[in-house]
């Protein structure tokens, strides 16, 4: 019995600590996938720049608001590019 114990408390504690460090993995994948859809928007928008007259900035700020902003992000950027 004390050998089991000895072998199945640091396997809990080793899942218990996998499944704690996987959390903020999913949240920077995804937080990831959102700047790449940001990018992939804002080079969209701005190879229809001569017709629209609105360039946006790519950098990180503007992909991470694009990005997590969705539409409405796109359109503060616009905003924030007009004014």
């Amino acid at each position: 019995m004390e050998q089991l114990l000895t072998l199945l408390i640091p396997a809990l504690l080793a899942v218990i600590l996998v499944r704690l460090l996987l959390i903020p993995m999913r949240l920077i994948w995804k937080l990831g996938l959102h700047v790449l859809f940001g990018f992939l928007c804002l080079w969209l928008l701005n190879t229809v720049a001569p017709f629209t007259g609105i360039r946006f900035p790519i950098n990180l700020v503007t992909t991470l608001i694009a990005g997590a902003g969705g539409l409405p992000g796109i359109a503060v950027l616009a905003l924030l590019t007009i004014f």
